[in-house]
């Protein structure tokens, strides 16, 4: 990693900011208690469920597996429009949380309500246990898998022609390094036809300070020194943040944007003026503009991602994914 250190700026302790305690093999020991899951429930009978969600495993040896949402009314008799599916990358700067997250649980649940649409959500491999590209990788295991499953609720409800990446966070990160992937195999993933990429609070950053990350040295929700833990606990080992994987305008990642004008895939990004990664994310915005990719974007007076009262922030957003959906429907057909 660099040498420049955001300890420097902070007088916050990372990894108490995290709550991970690092271990002597190079793995950390995470406190699950700090982050509060939720049970999937299938059952069709309990009328209080908007919405069903069922787990399914993916690769066993990874141990990786995906959330399903299926929204209550795609249930009824008299619903016979197939949905659209999203699949969605849960946040956590790839070293915490999971697809169980209560967060990104109830995240996913009010999508699929709202849109409504069909939720794969992916449990991938966290670091530095399994550093990038590992969720990467994962990641685009999961697109194969899709295209292949004969899954009852899959097959049974989801228009596969109106599929979409979307991720917080980490999982931002994640939908767009896995969106250049699937862009140079669009015929290998038929019957899966991506429509666009929605991007929430994407996580990027680069060695070279922006204004908005030093501002944000002793912010109590995300402060600079838990951000360069994370990318030193996930990117390969040596690298440093200006790693493609870590900043999207190095590298040849830039260079695969063409394939989003080609396909004409959209994409949404969602930023907030209070982010420490407000900068990063308009960097990533004019580059997409730059490379001539049609993009929405939506700056709100939002922190970072989870960081906010999860009412307030779906309530905001909620709409904005919304009309980028349907409008990216409408513009194909």
């Amino acid at each position: 990693m660099s040498k420049e250190s955001a300890l420097s700026h902070s007088t916050i302790d990372p990894y108490k900011f995290l709550q991970i305690v690092p271990n002597t093999d190079g793995t950390i020991t995470r406190d699950w208690s700090n982050y509060p899951s939720i049970v999937a429930k299938s059952d069709p009978g309990d009328n209080t469920l908007l919405v069903l969600s069922k787990d399914v495993p993916i690769n066993k040896l990874n141990n990786t597996w995906v959330r399903i949402f299926l929204p209550r009314q795609a249930l009824d008799s008299s619903f016979t429009i197939k949905l659209p599916l999203l699949v969605y990358f849960h946040g956590g700067g790839f070293i915490i949380l999971s697809a169980a997250t209560k967060y990104f649980h109830d995240f996913c649940s009010k999508i699929a309500v709202e849109l409504p649409a069909v939720i794969v959500s992916l449990d991938y491999r966290l670091a530095p246990e399994h550093r990038l590209p590992a969720a990467y990788d994962d990641a685009m295991e999961v697109l194969h898998w899709i295209k292949t499953t004969q899954d009852e609720w899959l097959q049974k409800y989801v228009n596969f022609s109106c599929s979409f990446l979307i991720g917080d966070s980490s999982g931002g990160n994640i939908a767009y390094q896995v969106g250049l992937r699937a862009a140079l195999e669009v015929d290998n993933m038929l019957p899966l036809k991506i429509r666009g990429i929605i991007l929430n609070s994407p996580y990027f950053g680069g060695v070279k300070r922006t204004e908005s990350e030093l501002r944000s040295a002793n912010n109590p929700f995300f402060p600079l020194c838990g951000n360069d833990l994370m990318w030193e606990l996930s990117l390969p080992i040596e690298a440093d943040r200006d790693h493609e994987y870590c900043n999207p305008t190095v590298g040849g990642g830039s260079k695969l944007l063409y394939q989003f004008k080609l396909l004409g895939w959209k994409v949404l990004v969602i930023g907030g003026n209070e982010d420490p990664l407000l900068d990063r994310q308009i960097q990533l915005l004019k580059m997409l503009e730059q490379k001539g990719v049609k993009v929405v974007s939506r700056f709100g007076k939002l922190g970072h991602g989870s960081d906010e009262d999860p009412t307030e922030l779906h309530k905001d957003i909620l709409p904005v994914i919304k009309r980028f959906v349907s409008s990216s429907i409408m513009a194909t057909e």
